[in-house]
């Protein structure tokens, strides 16, 4: 495994940040993290980086223990925090040749992290100087640098407009096809997008850990109709893989199915069986956006 965390809990004196959250990442995944604020995802990744010590727990991070071989650690993952703290007066390669001596990595990488990060047009301008978007790349290739084998990223699109989001995304998944990455972000689109699988934590706890194909194969699906005439809602409960119906309003029916089967078909035979003709005709499935409001919000 490259990340494996086991029961780990943080407290800020009375306050429970993390309430021992255990999951395990293996080599070569892209996993979102996603939470509320105040869910406890930066203080979890600031533990895996060995920012924070735990309040209890344990964690290994590409087999070293987060607290007895703490350098190791460090030297095996790549972090992009939040902020992206950078020096704005240094030029690009400058910034990186003093990244490449802290971490006494071969200079030789620039080159390579500059090329795999896109900076090439932007390697001779001062920091200051770039677009958000070229920042994050900057912030992204120094975390490359020492070639680690974990990348740790907290809101790498924060911020961002729609291209240079577009274009931080593919950076991701294109770096992800040989690193183990745990990225963290609010943009449900960005996760279903890059992420072999999705974790959801609310209130220091995990809600959800599911694989991003799985998540799809086992959407509930919404069939909105609207009949011309009213029907009892126990008639469309008696439909196949039928969870529940709600009449919002006249003669419009909610029938949500347990299945990702396409049922308007069925819905459709229902009504001329009935005798009853349909005025419309609509499928909704449930998305990971509203998913991640039901899990986080009800608790």
């Amino acid at each position: 495994m490259s990340i494996t965390v086991q029961k780990i809990s943080k407290d800020y004196g009375q306050q429970k940040a993390l309430r021992e959250i255990s999951f395990s990442i293996e080599k070569g995944e892209i996993v979102g993290f996603l939470g509320p604020n105040g869910a406890g995802k930066s203080t979890l990744m600031k533990i895996l980086t060995t920012y924070l010590k735990p309040t209890a727990g344990s964690a290994e991070v590409n087999g070293f223990s987060i607290d007895r071989e703490q350098k190791k650690v460090q030297q095996s993952v790549g972090y992009l925090p939040e902020n992206n703290p950078l020096y704005l007066e240094m030029y690009v390669r400058e910034y990186l040749e003093f990244n490449a001596g802290i971490y006494k990595t071969d200079t030789a990488r620039i080159p390579e992290v500059i090329e795999s990060t896109g900076l090439g047009s932007e390697a001779h301008k001062r920091i200051g100087q770039l677009s958000k978007g070229y920042r994050q790349r900057v912030g992204l290739a120094t975390a490359l640098l020492h070639d680690p084998e974990v990348l740790i990223l907290d809101e790498p699109t924060t911020g961002l407009d729609p291209n240079q989001l577009i274009e931080i995304r593919e950076l991701i998944k294109s770096v992800g096809k040989n690193k183990t990455v745990l990225l963290s972000t609010h943009i449900m689109q960005e996760v279903e997008a890059i992420c072999d699988r999705v974790i959801i934590i609310s209130k220091g706890e995990i809600v959800l850990d599911k694989e991003i194909h799985a998540l799809n194969a086992g959407k509930r699906q919404i069939v909105e109709v609207e009949f011309d005439y009213r029907v009892e809602t126990v008639a469309l409960e008696n439909l196949d893989q039928v969870e529940k119906v709600e009449n919002p309003s006249g003669f419009i029916y909610h029938i949500y199915f347990n299945t990702s089967e396409d049922m308007r078909g069925k819905v459709f035979d229902f009504a001329h069986d009935s005798g009853l003709k349909i005025l419309q005709l609509h499928q909704k499935n449930t998305t990971l956006e509203k998913l991640f409001t039901e899990l986080t919000t009800q608790r």
